[in-house]
């Protein structure tokens, strides 16, 4: 009879437990959508796909607005938008992955690979440097020319690089986030390993992670399910495209190039996370900072803050890392970010260039510790 009765006591606390879990998330689930339709109040209107995971599973998955205004088609979560700035961690972890296998080192030098590059500071600038934006090789492209900033790519873009004659500052000693030290990586890759950039991404990443709808942009190439960006014209008070043939720098890859899904993109943080791609050790070293960020700097939330591998880090005293990146480019805002302790992730992808990331990903971050996943 003893044994009987706490069976059901224990039955009850679990279906107590299990309907205070569910009522958590409607109350969660409740507040996300609030907050995200009164960005993208207008069914209409371009808007945003959103998800947010916990232990691998999702919580929260809900898309707004409409991904073509012209075709007045809606965004689902197999919608591919351009991603900007967050590829930057999917040509970083290639790049470790060749220092895995040995094919290079993090500490080798740009004159390895670059040879025609003239200036000696060259033989000083490590890879690690280029992956953590302390390089100190300054951002000259000319911008004056509009063709040279709407179709450049990787290799035309980087070309100022081979006379180039002065840094900003000695390599490793600051902290200056620019493109085309990235955009390196799409000749680095071929120059070691005599495989074109895209054709290895393909098969040692997106592959690998199961992302079969992941691509790069490339001018008259159909991407299925692609987005437009858009920016809204106050003097025709109506949003209007921004992207390839109208914003900056869409040619290039390795820096920014990437069209993708939050579908595709959780099995990228799955693959990330199960070290798929990778080794422990290097996601390790991935997502510790190299070097802080200084609060005038303009990339990143600008309070506890620093870049490590192709990911910026997070670390507010008393609270779990975060790991994370923005991309903008065009009409197309991301934000793509984690708390790796806790596995929780965050994601929402936006094509008009109105919403401001980093309130709305900390007005996230707030419900995830009041709904106390946190502790």
């Amino acid at each position: 009879m003893k044994k009987t009765l706490i069976a059901w006591s224990l039955i009850v606390v679990s279906i107590t437990i299990n309907a205070q879990s569910k009522k958590a998330k409607m109350e969660f689930n409740k507040q996300v959508d609030s907050l995200f339709s009164s960005i993208y109040q207008k069914a209409d209107e371009p808007g945003a796909a959103v998800l947010i995971m916990k232990n691998g599973k999702k919580v929260f998955e809900r898309c707004y607005g409409i991904a073509d205004i012209t075709s007045q088609k809606p965004i689902t979560p197999r919608t591919n938008f351009c991603i900007a700035s967050v590829s930057k961690q999917f040509s970083a972890v290639a790049i470790m992955q060749l220092a895995e296998k040995k094919l290079l080192s993090l500490d080798d030098n740009l004159k390895k690979f670059f040879p025609e590059y003239k200036a000696d500071f060259y033989s000083r600038i490590k890879l690690s440097h280029i992956l953590s934006h302390t390089s100190g090789i300054p951002d000259t492209r000319n911008r004056s020319d509009r063709n040279f900033v709407l179709y450049s790519t990787d290799v035309e873009s980087c070309k100022y690089m081979i006379d180039l004659d002065k840094l900003h500052f000695e390599p490793g000693t600051q902290y200056e986030y620019i493109n085309p030290t990235f955009q390196l990586v799409y000749q680095i890759i071929p120059r070691v390993t005599g495989i074109d950039f895209e054709t290895y991404m393909k098969k040692y990443i997106f592959d690998i992670a199961g992302m079969k709808h992941t691509t790069y942009f490339e001018a008259n190439k159909k991407i299925e399910n692609m987005a437009h960006g858009y920016s809204f014209d106050k003097t025709k008070e109506k949003y209007v495209e921004n992207d390839y043939g109208e914003a900056n720098f869409f040619a290039s890859k390795a820096d920014g190039g990437l069209y993708t899904s939050i579908t595709d993109f959780a099995k990228w943080e799955k693959a990330l996370r199960d070290d798929k791609v990778w080794s422990e050790q290097s996601k390790e070293m991935a997502y510790s900072p190299k070097i802080m960020i200084p609060k005038t700097a303009e990339y990143g939330y600008n309070k506890d803050t620093g870049y490590g591998y192709g990911f910026f880090i997070q670390q507010i005293p008393g609270k779990p890392k975060i790991v994370y990146h923005l991309g903008d480019n065009g009409g197309f805002t991301i934000y793509a970010g984690k708390i790796p302790s806790k596995d929780i992730l965050v994601m929402f992808f936006s094509n008009r260039d109105d919403i401001d990331r980093i309130a709305t990903a900390d007005q996230i971050y707030s419900m995830i510790e009041k709904a106390n996943w946190l502790e």
